[in-house]
């Protein structure tokens, strides 16, 4: 059996620097906000395409505040709501009381989770396992922790939608990946995430979806928002923030994403997409 001493005895001083840093990052701004205004309408989505039964056990890998962990206990599934930044906790907690679910929260990196091998029924991640920066791990604790016959379910923003473009917009203005680390909008190809799951899963189905988002009435609105909310882009402007250049220019750069995507222009809503991708453990 494997357990959350084995795998974080692995682990080295700079990917603990590291996650320590993407605690952070994720604490910033107001991700629970975001969730709960943008898209939390995804949790049930990912809970009803995995048919989540009451009596199983479920595991939300990189939580939140709970948009998969609280519709998951709802149905009657004994649920823990696992996130590196417990900082979002609070609000889930609250959030859970106000919906009447009961559910359990767990401070867990998804690239070394402290449960033992085949500990769930359900694994689910939504926009979330996708930023672990090292995929392999993350996807093979994925595995370990479900159990045989066990369900995974993803939903993650692909590359080339709206959210994948937009951290193309902000890489110029960020720093390079740590070494050995992946862009998260990978986890939004099918053929990478079917290349990390490898054959230790079967029954695949992917399939390429849209949210709908019509709360940010204006390209000027989405940026602000983001530059206020999103811990991702709260750390780039970070970076940039002693040049007025270069915040102009990310100013700019993300005003215009949303002008190609019609905000503001031929419509006041925009279409995100995701990758909803299911699979059972063998």
């Amino acid at each position: 059996m494997t357990d959350a001493t084995t795998i974080s005895a692995t682990q080295t001083d700079a990917d603990r620097a590291l996650k320590q840093k993407h605690r952070a990052m994720w604490a910033s701004g107001d991700y629970p906000r975001l969730a709960s205004e943008l898209i939390w309408r995804l949790g049930p989505r990912l809970v009803a395409a995995t048919a989540v039964q009451p009596g199983e056990r479920v595991l939300d890998v990189a939580a939140g505040s709970g948009n998969v962990a609280i519709p998951a206990a709802l149905h009657g599934a004994t649920v823990v709501a696992s996130d590196l930044t417990p900082e979002l906790f609070d609000v889930g907690r609250r959030l859970a009381t106000e919906a009447g679910a009961e559910l359990e929260w767990r401070e867990a990196d998804a690239e070394a989770l402290p449960f033992t091998d085949a500990s769930f029924d359900v694994v689910l991640s939504c926009v979330g396992v996708m930023f672990a920066p090292h995929h392999e791990q993350a996807a093979d604790e994925l595995v370990r922790v479900a159990a045989p016959g066990g369900r995974i379910g993803l939903i993650s923003w692909t590359p080339d939608g709206f959210i994948g473009r937009m951290f193309k917009v902000m890489k110029p203005f960020a720093p390079p990946l740590p070494e050995g680390a992946q862009p998260a909008p990978l986890w939004g190809d099918e053929q990478h995430v079917r290349a990390l799951l490898g054959d230790r899963v079967d029954e695949v189905e992917a399939k390429r979806q849209t949210v709908t988002i019509d709360a940010l009435a204006t390209p000027e609105a989405f940026r602000d928002y983001f530059k206020a909310h999103y811990g991702p882009t709260i750390a780039v402007y970070s970076r940039i923030a002693d040049d007025p250049d270069q915040v102009r220019a990310l100013d700019e750069a993300l005003v215009a994403l949303a002008v190609e995507h019609g905000l503001g222009v031929t419509r006041k809503a925009m279409e995100w997409e995701y990758l909803l991708f299911t699979a059972r453990k063998r």
